[in-house]
This record gives C-alpha cells, structure tokens and sequence, in this order.
C-alpha cells in the first residue's frame, strides 16, 4: 500500500491544510476500490456520501453481494454490480477465486467489505489490500458467529463499559487481520443491542472514511502485526 506514497508521507510536515489540501486532493488519483456487501449497505451510503462531499479519494469500480437479498446493491450507483453466491461453489477457495477475479477485472487496488458475512481466502496479489470494520473492539468480541447484533448484545451481557468499532486488514481468519484504527464508544447502562449498536455506527461512518484515505494517500504501512 505505502508504494502509492512515500512513507515521507507520514511525516506531520506532509500534513497539509485548508487550500493546499484541496489542490492536493484534486490532484491525485483516485483509489479505485471494489466494495462487497450482504445487507443493507449503510456502509457502501456512507462512502460514496463521503466521495461526493470531496472528503474521500476512492472510486467504487465494482459492488459485489453475496446474497441476491442484499438490498446495499442498490447504492452502487454508476458502479456495475453482480452476485456471487457461496453455495454456487465447491469450496471457500473456489468462491474466493470468483471474487478476487472480479475485483481485478474491475481494477480495484483495495477491496473494501462493507457488511460482508462469507470467509474470503486472500490471494496473495491482495495480502493487506483487503479491509473490514468490525462493531467491536477487537480483539473483545470478535471471530465466527460475532456479527450485527450478537457483537453489541455480547459487550452489554459482559458487561464493559467501552465499545467501539476496528477497521482492520483481512487475513484468512475471521476479525484477526492487522488493525488500522479503532474508535471507542461508551456503553450506557440502560443500553439494548439497539442503542449501543446505533451509537457504534456513528464511530463506524467516521472511522471507515478515516482509514480509506490514509490508505489512498499511501501513508499506511504494515510491519508485521504493526500498522503505521
């Protein structure tokens, strides 16, 4: 990823504001991004939301979805989409195989999951140009079987009084990948699944953008577990 700048880049005198940043931005291009999904697709809303205000340097090339339920295809916008579905193939390298063919057909540089609910086998063209969120603070309630609301119902069984959400990159494991940034919220004590699961999308709709840009400006690196 830090190839698309140098890692001078993340110095705080590269740190540019107000007419400068925006000459910047306009100058540079776009990080072309295929974005998967199974839901409702708030997450791809809220990209191209932030794509359209200008605070937000990607190009959605490609949606796919894993379900034909998945009403989030609606959002793609002038971005072609399709459905690939896991019971179509015999294995979770096979499927993948499909997706990640898709993805560079479209010549998307980051694969970004947005609600995402199948297990992907990253190839290694794609090794830390995968990215999920997660509505938790990982590694607290994370891996199989935690997503939607069984994250958010799990941290108030708990009992913690933090929650959040983790942008992360994707490995071959569930929630497990190298964490970008994390957001935390309070979790109140007359909190439901509902309400702390509404208050984790707010951190979400910042957090996500946040860690795309640093990625399309270059000025991410991964050392190991570490990103910088």
């Amino acid at each position: 990823l830090r190839e698309r700048r140098p890692l001078e880049a993340l110095t705080p005198a590269r740190l540019e504001t107000g007419d400068a940043a925006m000459s910047d931005r306009r100058k540079r291009r776009p990080l072309p991004v295929a974005v998967l999904l199974s839901g409702t697709g708030r997450t791809l809303k809220n990209i191209n939301d932030r794509v359209a205000a200008g605070r937000l340097d990607v190009e959605v090339r490609l949606v796919i979805a894993s379900t034909p339920k998945a009403t989030g295809v609606r959002f793609a916008g002038g971005a072609p989409s399709r459905v690939i579905e896991r019971r179509d193939f015999s294995s979770d390298e096979a499927f993948s195989n499909e997706v990640f063919a898709a993805c560079r057909g479209a010549g998307a540089e980051l694969v970004v999951l947005a609600g995402w609910l199948k297990l992907l086998v990253i190839p290694d063209d794609f090794r830390n140009r995968v990215v999920n969120i997660h509505p938790a603070l990982i590694p607290s309630f994370c891996g199989k079987g935690y997503f939607g609301h069984h994250v958010h119902q799990s941290a108030i069984d708990y009992g913690v009084k933090l929650s959040g959400c983790t942008v992360h990159f994707v490995d071959n494991q569930y929630d497990h990948g190298p964490v970008i940034l994390q957001k935390a919220v309070p979790v109140e004590t007359d909190d439901t699944a509902d309400t702390l699961a509404a208050r984790v999308f707010e951190a979400e709709c910042e957090a996500y953008p946040e860690a795309l840009q640093l990625i399309a400006e270059g000025r991410v690196a991964v050392e190991r577990r570490r990103v910088r």
